[in-house]
C-alpha cells in the first residue's frame, strides 16, 4: 500500500500542466523612442503556440501563452506588432508600418532565456507617420 501511494505521488509531482516550459515576460513597446499607446504584441515560437499581449497606454505589455501572464517559452522567436484602429468601413488608421503586422517581415526577434519585465522591442518609423489607409466599398 505504502509503495503504491509513494508511486502515485511522485506520478503527480512529475506531471505538470503538459505545456511546454513557459517564462514570464513582460516589458514595453516604443516606437521612435515614444511608447506605442495601444495594440498588441504577439511573439511567434516555430513550433509552439504564439504568446500575446495587449500593449497599454504607457507601452507595456505582459504575453500570455495558455493562461493569464503565463509568458512565453524560451528561445529566439520572431516578433509582430498589431496596432492599427478602423475609422471607418474603408478607412483604417496604421500606428505603426505595416512591415511589422507579420512575424514574416517584421523584422523583428526576441531571445526568451529567462523571466524578465523590461523587455524592450523598438519600431522606427523611419522618418514616415501614422496613415490612413483607404480601401474601396
Amino acid at each position: 500500500m505504502r509503495i503504491a501511494l509513494a508511486l502515485g505521488f511522485l506520478l503527480l509531482i512529475g506531471c505538470g500542466d503538459g505545456r511546454p516550459t513557459r517564462v514570464p515576460v513582460a516589458g514595453k513597446v516604443l516606437i521612435d523612442g515614444q511608447p506605442l499607446t495601444k495594440g498588441f504584441i504577439r511573439v511567434v515560437p516555430a513550433n509552439d503556440r504564439a504568446a500575446t499581449g495587449a500593449i497599454d497606454e504607457e507601452g507595456r505589455f505582459r504575453l500570455t501563452t495558455f493562461e493569464q501572464g503565463d509568458g512565453c517559452v524560451p528561445g529566439t522567436h520572431p516578433v509582430e506588432i498589431i496596432a492599427l484602429e478602423s475609422i471607418s468601413d474603408t478607412e483604417t488608421l496604421w500606428l505603426v508600418p505595416k512591415k511589422y503586422h507579420q512575424a514574416a517581415t517584421s523584422g523583428l526577434t526576441v531571445t526568451i532565456d529567462g523571466p524578465t519585465d523590461d523587455l524592450t522591442i523598438e519600431l522606427t518609423w523611419n522618418g514616415g507617420r501614422p496613415y490612413i489607409e483607404r480601401s474601396k466599398p
